[in-house]
């Protein structure tokens, strides 16, 4: 696969070799904290199918920026078959891990939000307020919207 648009560009003046070896942003890849970022240009610029080969290989790593957004492309079928299955599916695997950005914190709160209505899961509330407690818990100021709005009470919001 060959990259197209902004992402193209990018590739070509940080020197990298070839955009289908996903040795984008000069060369650091995905392991560099830079190159999973490298997803969203090419997300916004309409190169959809970089994006998700970006966010696939980064997902594979076990980010979790990378798992949220791939998710939200799931759930809208940009760039790839709309698929609710698939979009909970990368929120469950993001809730389940912890990163020092705090997108784990996020994917936990989309998590208990897709548990709680059912959407690409079976729904279960009471599982999925469990999610939502622990995403307040840990700062999430959705969660605790959310919880709120149930009735439950939260500081700070």
């Amino acid at each position: 696969m060959r990259a197209t648009g902004l992402a193209a560009a990018l590739l070509l003046a940080a020197g990298a070799a070839a955009a289908d070896d996903l040795s984008y942003a000069g060369g650091m890849g995905i392991d560099h904290p830079i190159g999973c970022l490298m997803a969203y240009p090419a997300d916004k610029t309409g190169d959809h199918a970089s994006a998700v080969a970006i966010l696939d290989a980064c997902v594979a790593r076990g980010n979790v920026w990378s798992m949220i957004w791939l998710s939200m492309l799931h759930e809208n079928g940009q760039g790839v078959p709309r698929s609710l299955e698939k979009a909970a599916d990368l929120m469950r695997r993001g809730s389940a891990l912890n990163d020092e950005a705090g997108y784990a914190t996020l994917a936990r709160y989309h998590w208990g939000v897709a548990l709680v209505e059912g959407r690409g899961v079976p729904r279960d509330e009471g599982e999925g307020l469990r999610w939502l407690r622990i995403a307040a818990a840990e700062g999430a100021g959705d969660a605790k919207t959310f919880l709120r709005a149930r009735g439950e009470w939260w500081p700070g919001i």
